[in-house]
Formats: C-alpha cells, sequence, structure tokens
C-alpha cells in the first residue's frame, strides 16, 4: 500500500471531454492513513483507509473553497484555499481531491510525506502558492 502524489490519469482524461468544470462543480478533499492505495490509477473517491470521524471531519472529507483558474505564460493551473477540520483527532498519511459533482470522479493524491497528527485541535492542509511552479494541479 501507497500514497502517491499525483493529479490522477483518468483526471487528465477527462479534462478532454470537458468532465471537469473548475468554478462551478464542488470539489471535496478526503483525508487518508498510511494503509491507503492511491495514485495515478485512483479513479474515484474511496473510503478504504480514509481516516474516522472526528470533529468537523466526515466521511467524504470537506468542500474546498475559493477555486481559482490562473494562467502564465505556458502553464495554467487551479487552486483552493486551505481546508481546515476543527475539534479533531486525527492521523493522516494523505488526501485525495475529487469531484463530488461528477460521481466522485478523482482529480489529485496528495502525499504528506509522513504521518501528520492533531489530537483534539485542528487539522489543517495548507495549499501551495498559487503560481505556475508550486500550484497543485497544473498543466504546462
Amino acid at each position: 500500500m501507497a500514497i502517491v502524489q499525483t493529479q490522477t490519469t483518468s483526471f487528465k482524461a477527462e479534462l478532454f471531454t470537458g468532465t471537469h468544470v473548475f468554478g462551478t462543480d464542488t470539489f471535496k478533499l478526503a483525508l487518508y492513513a498510511s494503509t491507503a492505495d492511491l495514485g495515478a490509477a485512483t479513479t474515484v473517491y474511496t473510503t478504504s483507509s480514509e481516516v474516522p470521524a472526528s470533529g468537523t471531519y466526515a466521511a467524504g472529507g470537506g468542500v474546498l473553497t475559493g477555486v481559482l483558474v490562473s494562467s502564465s505564460a505556458t502553464t495554467a493551473w487551479v487552486t483552493f484555499d486551505n481546508i481546515s477540520f476543527t475539534s479533531a483527532t486525527i492521523t493522516a498519511r494523505g488526501a485525495l481531491i475529487y469531484n463530488f459533482s461528477k460521481g466522485n470522479k478523482s482529480v489529485a493524491v496528495l502525499d504528506f510525506g509522513s504521518d501528520k497528527v492533531v489530537a483534539g485541535g485542528t487539522f489543517t492542509v495548507q495549499m501551495p502558492i498559487a503560481n505556475a511552479s508550486n500550484a497543485l494541479i497544473r498543466i504546462a
């Protein structure tokens, strides 16, 4: 089992069919334990190895807000606001961004690099700088 950070292959193909509409569709982020098997071949949200509900975190995760599509020179990207779950006790190794509006189709897998832990506090996933070099989801 492993979590490998990537844009999923199905997401890349679905871009060509216009499946995902950033700014209109609802995108969510779900958290996963180190036992999860997530990577390029992940096609949809799964409950397998998702962290248990705690505080404001519930199965399926939370809705991503602040969706922004931008471009510069030859690169386009999409970014989201940070997302937090309060009053939570969570141990997560990674996350899945998925399109809730389109049958829970996967978009991107995030690998935190190690278990991130919060006990009775706020678990925040901080998004990287929104630019052509750092955004999680970008096409060059």
